[in-house]
């Protein structure tokens, strides 16, 4: 039986994607610059409509930069929202493409649609809860929980949460909105800020390092306890350029836990907290598997084109 024919969008502050699939095997990927929505969007109808034309797809995933509305309920259901990249406030993307090509449309963030992957494809397959967190310009965390990416009022924004800090530690945090919140202090751009230089120029026994791993362990420990992980899986420039930064976050996160979650000790989060399955593929195939998610749910299709 032929692998379904399925398109996706991975929408991005710098550049964009779109995707073509059968089954998990991308067959076509090309980059488009991210610049005003009307220029970047209308490309990439150009470039789906081409693939159309050749053989239609069966659905579309969209993973998209935040924030982003989720709640059918609200009126900005399928927008991107309040996010500070000029001109992209309000857009509206979901509708767009269910309009377009009448096929169901899988519409979450980037970090989503990669954890969704990790559990259709990846390491988390079989798993009731995993999570994908990226560390680079930005933090960003989406988890899958009984193989439905989890939303309520909105998505989570798991890079903004505020953590217990270490002792003495009085970086203010470069995040616009929150100042110190995890993604004001242990981003890539943080990062640069604390230690007067890029992370993959800074040697492993710079100090800036202790604080970070410590910072990302608190929210290890904090998604352990509210979310209950099997999996939680670290993709971004960070953690893919550092690999020795995941062993410190494991340790100081056993010591946060203090054995009061029995199954999860040190030798557990060895499992649970793990590199990501698809590197740089992991937005990509986030995309697609929103597609194909999409497309087994219970989504009813408008008209096709032409139709």
């Amino acid at each position: 039986m032929a692998e379904p024919r399925l398109a996706g969008l991975e929408l991005g502050g710098t550049k964009c994607f779109a995707l073509l699939a059968e089954g998990t095997r991308l067959i076509e990927r090309v980059s488009v610059p991210t610049t005003t929505p009307e220029e970047t969007l209308g490309r990439l109808d150009d470039l789906l409509g081409g693939w159309w034309a050749q053989a239609p797809f069966v659905a579309i995933g969209i993973g998209s930069f935040g924030p982003i509305g989720l709640d059918p309920a609200r009126g900005d259901h399928g927008f991107i929202t309040t996010t500070p990249k000029p001109g992209w406030a309000n857009v509206e993307v979901l509708g767009r493409y269910e309009r377009l090509f009448g096929v169901p449309v899988g519409f979450d963030t980037d970090v989503t649609g990669a954890a969704l992957a990790e559990y259709l494809w990846g390491p988390a397959a079989g798993t009731t809860s995993n999570i994908y967190l990226t560390i680079g310009t930005g933090i960003g965390g989406g988890a899958v929980v009984n193989g439905t990416p989890l939303r309520g009022l909105l998505h989570p924004e798991m890079g903004h949460v505020r953590i217990r800090r270490r002792a003495g530690d009085g970086f203010a945090g470069v995040c616009p909105s929150h100042g110190d919140c995890l993604e004001g202090l242990a981003s890539g751009p943080a990062i640069a800020v604390r230690a007067g230089a890029k992370a993959e120029t800074i040697g492993e026994d710079h100090p800036v390092w202790d604080d970070v791993a410590a910072e990302i362990a608190e929210l290890v420990a904090m998604l352990v306890l509210t979310l209950s992980p099997q999996r939680i899986a670290f993709g971004g420039g960070v953690p893919v350029g550092q690999p020795w930064l995941l062993p410190r976050i494991r340790a100081r996160a056993a010591d946060i836990l203090a054995g009061y979650v029995a199954p999860v000790d040190a030798a557990a989060l060895e499992t649970i907290v793990a590199p990501a399955a698809f590197g740089a593929d992991a937005g990509p195939l986030g995309a697609i598997a929103l597609a194909d998610h999409a497309r087994t749910g219970n989504v009813t299709p408008l008209s096709p084109p032409g139709g």
